[in-house]
């Protein structure tokens, strides 16, 4: 779950130095650390090909990040869970998802995905009206099932891979592709901040779940970089999944 991303480079990296220095400080970071290099030797890793050679910097920023949501994004993101009503929470996610909508038609007609254009024009029409402004799904209760596209799977279905995997400051794990993908929506898209504000509301309703993920990670960061990688994978495919064929072997 993507949200926009805009970067200064240069701030990027005076960010990611404060990063180091907060590493440095174990009470800052927490207690789930990222494992010495002698218990990554022994973990079993799966080699999912991911280019990562800013790995070192990466982990800087993915350790800020930790700080970052251990001391302020995961408190705001529980008291909002638990002071805002739920009805309010769907409403907010149904209105934010509703305004991703124009930019899914234009990644689906940008792929040849004549269908799920179509599919995310009606979702659009029937929401925004019928909807009352997208506040309520009625389009998937009439049928018509949300699948989310952006500019990085509309790149990724046209043979451009993923690149280089980048963590943003705030925003987590991405790639080149995706952070190109990203930087295009946010400068021609006006409905752009519906994709963080979609963002955090996912956020909010996984975030024990991934807290829970982290803590039974050998090693947390390629346990988020491999499933970022994994899930846009599996996005660019349109959420099918690539099984090889068995060969049939009649009994004889």
């Amino acid at each position: 779950m993507n949200a926009t991303r805009w970067i200064d480079w240069p701030g990027a990296l005076a960010v990611a130095a404060l990063a180091i220095l907060l590493v440095a400080t174990p009470a800052l970071a927490g207690d789930d650390q990222t494992p010495p290099a002698a218990a990554e030797d022994e973990a079993i890793e799966e080699d999912t090909g991911t280019d990562d050679p800013l790995e070192p910097l990466n982990r800087a920023t993915y350790q800020l990040n930790r700080v970052l949501r251990h001391f302020f994004i995961n408190p705001v993101a529980g008291f909002y869970k638990a002071l805002v009503p739920p009805p309010i929470q769907e409403a907010v996610s149904n209105a934010a998802s509703n305004l991703t909508e124009p930019m899914t038609v234009v990644s689906s007609i940008l792929q040849g995905d004549t269908e799920n254009a179509e599919n995310a024009t009606r979702r659009f029409f029937i929401n925004t009206t019928i909807g009352i402004g997208g506040i309520r799904d009625k389009a998937t209760e009439m049928g018509y099932e949300h699948r989310k596209e952006d500019l990085g799977q509309a790149a990724g279905a046209h043979g451009v891979g993923g690149g280089v995997h980048v963590v943003v400051p705030i925003l987590g794990p991405s790639n080149t592709r995706d952070l190109a993908g990203d930087v295009v929506n946010f400068l021609v898209n006006p409905l752009s901040a519906a994709d963080a504000v979609d963002a955090a509301s996912d956020y909010a309703d996984q975030r024990e779940s991934l807290e829970n993920l982290m803590k039974t990670s050998v090693d947390p960061y390629v346990t988020e970089r491999d499933a970022y990688e994994q899930n846009r994978d599996y996005k660019i495919r349109n959420n099918e999944i690539e099984v090889e064929e068995i060969p049939d072997f009649d009994e004889e």
